[in-house]
């Protein structure tokens, strides 16, 4: 608070490496008494898997969001997670909704990236190993493909129909789209803005989850949200 000068948090996230370090409820109890004196706005969690995140719910602490992974490739939320947030009032901030960078036309038509010197970032590699868990490179560009022609349609892009996609789902209450040092952040910021335009169709959706009825469960293969980090 005195960093950032301010007299209190607005929102504070909370995350756990180690569940079997059954401390962190300890650590959100506390959390929630600062939340009672005013202090903080919000209590939020950051890569809670659903059972987990009942264990709190359970010990009465009031949890505003659940930040997690959700894409177009990745909808492992929607398994178990999205059931337990709209009974309890939870909203989910999703991150990962471009892959990284992947679901993008950048990578429309282009052969598979492999290794360092193609998959340059931590973020790259690992959204790169969610798209080969859910069905690989050929059944990503049909997605892609079918991605595009929805854009077109739209006067939009690959990117902000991902965006959309998962800002249409009715537990989230938004998307967190990342950067990078060193990458120019105009473009990006105006061509994000035309997300808030574009409205996609059920005939749009259905073409999509056509294309994703293809792909593995990657709830069975990775496990709940935030599981594969640990």
């Amino acid at each position: 608070m005195k960093r950032m000068c301010v007299e209190k948090l607005d929102m504070l996230q909370f995350h756990w490496w180690d569940y079997s370090d059954n401390r962190y409820i300890d650590a959100l109890c506390y959390l929630n008494e600062l939340r009672m004196e005013g202090l903080i706005g919000e209590l939020s969690l950051t890569n809670f898997n659903t059972r987990h995140l009942r264990e709190v719910i359970k010990r009465e602490i009031p949890i505003s969001t659940n930040q997690v992974q959700y894409s177009v490739i990745d909808r492992r939320p929607e398994a178990k997670m999205v059931k337990l947030c709209r009974e309890h009032g939870i909203k989910l901030l999703a991150y990962g909704v471009v892959g990284g960078g992947l679901i993008t036309d950048r990578y429309l038509n282009v052969k598979e990236p492999v290794g360092r010197s193609e998959l340059q970032t931590a973020s790259l590699a690992k959204y790169k190993q969610m798209i080969d868990a859910w069905g690989g490179w050929e059944l990503f560009q049909e997605l892609l493909s079918n991605m595009s022609n929805i854009a077109h349609a739209h006067n939009s892009t690959i990117a902000n129909v991902a965006c959309r996609y998962i800002l249409d789902k009715p537990e989230v209450a938004g998307i967190i789209i990342g950067c990078r040092f060193g990458v120019p952040g105009a473009q990006h910021i105006e061509n994000n803005m035309k997300i808030l335009d574009l409205e996609l169709s059920s005939t749009d959706i259905q073409k999509i989850e056509q294309t994703l009825g293809k792909g593995d469960d990657l709830f069975e293969t990775t496990g709940d949200c935030g599981d594969e980090y640990r």
